[in-house]
């Protein structure tokens, strides 16, 4: 007997939904498009025809961001600065959330409290006192005094989220890896640490992607022009009588390549993080 193929159907349910989602993707990704296709005009075209596509492609935006507008160097101290603060903080926040799910102690409880309550404080409300403290140490002024404040900020949302991924991992793994003789660094680095890399990579994201764009305390903490972050010197695109919103579109086109780019290389692993404990099989 010869097996008839059923034609799949399509719901209108489903018709709706990939609708919506085709909405969303266009909103989404239309501002990015008209952004680098600004940055590609001059300013007389961008008046004329905001939508409209270049008649010359002006390359010459971006070379001038990257050199004149001083692009590169703050790049350099953004890649500094994001990089020291994603290493220490994630290798003092795993190690932290590991202690807290998996170690017994007495105190283990509070301590997770403590961290979590400096997610509730706002850098505004310790931005005074961090600089009077910083500059009776000679910290302003310097990318360390970026570095400590990003570090501190960035470990209770790594915090949280590790402790979640440790919790999840089955306790019979550490049992077995203590009766073959395992401390509990070798539980830490060759168990634990390797099964929440899904974890890692979303807390470093989130990690790098919000001290990347951090402006208020690189602003406020950094005066000498030569050690800016990228936040920073793109405010200068921006003048008080006249702004050139060709090289300001470029500069920003710059600016946010490196979180899109990250995103991308780790978009796999990033989706299996934010999903992981959601379904239990």
């Amino acid at each position: 007997m010869e097996t008839l193929k059923k034609k799949k159907t399509i719901s209108p349910i489903q018709v709706l939904i990939y609708i919506v989602l085709s909405v969303l993707v266009v909103l989404f990704v239309f501002p990015l498009v008209w952004m680098v296709n600004v940055s590609l005009k001059t300013n007389a075209e961008v008046f004329a025809s905001p939508f409209g596509l270049p008649s010359v492609l002006q390359l010459g935006n971006y070379i001038y961001a990257w050199t004149k507008g001083y692009l590169g160097r703050a790049m350099l101290n953004s890649v500094i600065v994001c990089g020291i603060t994603l290493i220490i903080s994630m290798f003092l926040g795993s190690m932290a959330s590991f202690a807290i799910a998996r170690m017994r102690w007495k105190l283990s409880s509070l301590v997770m409290t403590y961290f979590m309550i400096g997610m509730m404080i706002p850098v505004h409300c310790v931005l005074i006192p961090l600089f009077v403290r910083f500059s009776k140490m000679g910290m302003t002024n310097s990318l360390i005094g970026l570095i400590l404040p990003y570090i501190t900020f960035s470990l209770p949302m790594t915090i949280f989220l590790m402790v979640g991924f440790f919790k999840g991992m089955p306790k019979e793994l550490f049992e077995a890896a203590c009766i073959d003789g395992c401390n509990i660094y070798e539980c830490f680095f060759k168990i634990a640490l390797p099964l929440s890399k899904t974890g890692v990579c979303v807390a470093g994201l989130m990690t790098f992607v919000g001290n990347w764009n951090e402006l208020l305390l690189a602003m406020v903490f950094i005066s000498d022009t030569s050690k800016k972050t990228l936040p920073v010197t793109l405010t200068y695109f921006v003048g008080p009588y006249a702004t050139n919103y060709v090289q300001m579109f470029a500069a920003v086109v710059i600016a946010i390549a490196p979180t899109i780019l990250v995103y991308c290389l780790f978009s796999n692993q990033i989706v299996d993080g934010l999903t992981a404990g959601a379904v239990k099989g």
